[in-house]
């Protein structure tokens, strides 16, 4: 109880499987905020993934992380290893002794949510997706269901980043009885700069990871269709992944080798540069950060109406979405963006107000720490 009280620091574990892509920026964003009021912050993540970036991040906030930074091989998939790293999670919890054990995504969610709890402390999680995006029709999609179902009533806080992640958890899975708060990702104040153009950019960008729920093979299909009808239309893609093989191999079948460029791994900031319009194709998203940055410097952007990215753009802004998993929709909206670029600069602008309303880090760490003490004060 008396650590539900505001003036007090918290200890805080967060967990999350693969550090890679938005959900590791927003739990790096969360640490640093939360560690620079004072509060004593863990970090745990898997060591599988993530390569030499992750290796950087994790050295670059482990000072701040006054409880350290963990990492140890949490696989995606459900596996006999999984027994090993529950151990290694029970020693660490009862070692650390925290206040708050947050989970991110399914993996880690389930592991923060199954070990020994420290008495008075609260288990919150965060989906981020995770297994929300296998349908319960599947075989995969049965079991992680049950594993949520089995997880809800070991949870004393649920915090979802949009309320399309709300929704679609109850839908799937049950309402929680727990508390539950929506709590916006959100960008800092050095994000809301603008950027310069590339002497070279192409017409079209793409930032982000290179797997099938991102969309870049959607993204390149829609751009062949507006070159055959004419258009010579370029696109640069910034990312890597486990697609980038096949997305180079859609773009020599296509014909495009002149008109689609590869430029590897890119900080966001960079890659939105490279374009004169950032399309964001996902077939599935819950609040992507690639839209909250690109909305917070400004650029011209369409994205997929899907998930949680309707509420980022808001209802006035309608007319930058297009219909999921279509690339003859994705097609006609990109070009009337860029048949009208004065219409799209000034679309952004006013999306670039909305962000610096609501969507800060200041107010996602609050919104967050807000959480914690509620929860903390109804145990």
């Amino acid at each position: 109880m008396s650590a539900a009280a505001p003036d007090l620091p918290l200890r805080i574990v967060h967990a999350v499987r693969a550090p890679v892509g938005g959900i590791f920026r927003h739990i790096l964003d969360l640490a640093n905020g939360q560690a620079e009021r004072g509060h004593q912050v863990a970090l745990i993540t898997d060591n599988l993934t993530g390569g030499d970036r992750a290796v950087a991040a994790l050295a670059e906030i482990a000072p701040r992380m006054k409880l350290g930074v963990y990492r140890m091989p949490i696989r995606r998939e459900p596996s006999i290893t999984d027994l090993m790293v529950w151990v290694r999670f029970s020693r660490l919890i009862a070692a650390l002794k925290p206040d708050v054990l947050h989970g991110h995504g399914a993996k880690a969610g389930v592991f923060m949510r199954v070990v020994p709890r420290p008495s008075g402390s609260i288990r919150v999680y965060t989906p981020h997706g995770g297994s929300l995006h296998y349908p319960t029709s599947t075989l995969e999609g049965q079991l992680y269901s049950r594993l949520e179902r089995l997880s809800m009533n070991r949870t004393e806080l649920f915090l979802f980043e949009s309320e399309f992640a709300r929704a679609t958890y109850e839908r799937m899975i049950g309402k929680p009885e727990a508390m539950v708060r929506c709590v916006f990702n959100g960008v800092t104040a050095g994000e809301f700069d603008p950027i310069t153009l590339a002497a070279d950019a192409t017409d079209v960008c793409y930032v982000g990871e290179f797997r099938h729920i991102k969309g870049a093979d959607l993204l390149i299909d829609a751009i062949a269709r507006l070159r055959a009808e004419g258009r010579a239309v370029t696109l640069t893609l910034g990312g890597d992944g486990e697609e980038t093989e096949a997305l180079k191999a859609q773009v020599a079948r296509l014909g495009l080798g002149t008109a689609v460029r590869f430029i590897g791994h890119v900080k966001a900031r960079h890659g939105f540069g490279q374009g004169r319009l950032l399309v964001v194709p996902s077939r599935g998203d819950s609040m992507p950060y690639v839209v909250i940055e690109a909305a917070a410097a400004g650029i011209p952007m369409i994205a997929a109406d899907v998930g949680g990215i309707p509420e980022i753009f808001g209802p006035e802004h309608r007319d930058a979405l297009f219909a999921p998993s279509d690339p003859a929709a994705m097609a006609a909206t990109i070009a009337a963006a860029l048949d009208d670029q004065p219409a799209a600069r000034e679309r952004a602008r006013r999306l670039r107000e909305r962000i610096f309303l609501h969507f800060s880090q200041k107010a996602m760490v609050e919104g967050v720490l807000a959480g914690y003490r509620a929860a903390l004060a109804k145990r």
